[in-house]
């Protein structure tokens, strides 16, 4: 009889000596599959915020490359224009919601200034077409963000990074492309542009400038 209680009794105990095992295993495991990462250093993947100066110096460069590239002569590309908007958009552009971007380079005498634009005269391209260059202080819309169609909306965390971000690009023009120019001061001199503008209405162009030459 006595041997067979303490058996009974000694039954649990072994029981919970198991379980104890068995947590000691699975806090051990936990701990092997732990990487304690230092704040601030080169695994520390906190996210960080948004910041468009940085954005907008890194891909200025990498846009302004990419327009001078595929730039299309004025003239080249009013013909085509005139004779296909949709062909010519497809040919030449990068595909926006708000029609194509359209790389352009061209050769011009600077006429009227109007608010943040200098009309420029070019020479081939059919005179019902107004070419505008804009020269600032404001630089308004999108279409330097979108030429290269590497810059996509899913890239950002919200509308408002987006837009941000076309902002901080235009204010590489400003600094890289227009800081040493009096718009003002533009009437009746030569100059040479390679920039964007978006296709929307094929008689109204309204370039962007990555690089503006002042003879």
């Amino acid at each position: 009889m006595v041997d067979s209680v303490s058996t009974r009794s000694a039954r649990p105990k072994s029981y919970r000596w198991i379980g104890i095992v068995a947590v000691v295993a699975v806090i051990g495991a936990m701990a092997l599959d732990t990487t304690v990462v230092q704040i601030g250093s080169a695994n520390d993947v906190q996210e960080k915020k948004f910041s468009p100066q940085t954005f907008g110096a890194e891909q200025f460069p990498i846009i302004k490359q990419s327009v001078e590239t595929r730039a299309v002569n004025a003239v080249e590309l009013a013909t085509a224009i005139a004779a296909d908007k949709k062909a010519a958009g497809e040919k030449y552009g990068v595909k926006t919601t708000t029609g194509p971007v359209l790389p352009v380079t061209l050769t011009g005498v600077f006429g009227e200034r109007k608010a943040n634009y200098n009309v420029v005269a070019v020479e081939g391209v059919p005179p019902e077409v107004t070419v505008r260059i804009q020269t600032g202080p404001a630089l308004n819309g999108t279409d330097l963000r979108d030429a290269t169609g590497q810059i996509e909306f899913g890239q950002f965390t919200n509308q408002i990074e987006y837009q941000d971000a076309g902002s901080a690009i235009n204010n590489e023009v400003k600094k890289q492309v227009l800081a040493n120019i009096d718009p003002t001061q533009l009437t009746g001199k030569t100059v040479t542009v390679v920039g964007v503008f978006k296709l929307v209405n094929p008689k109204n162009w309204i370039v962007t400038p990555v690089r503006l030459d002042v003879k």
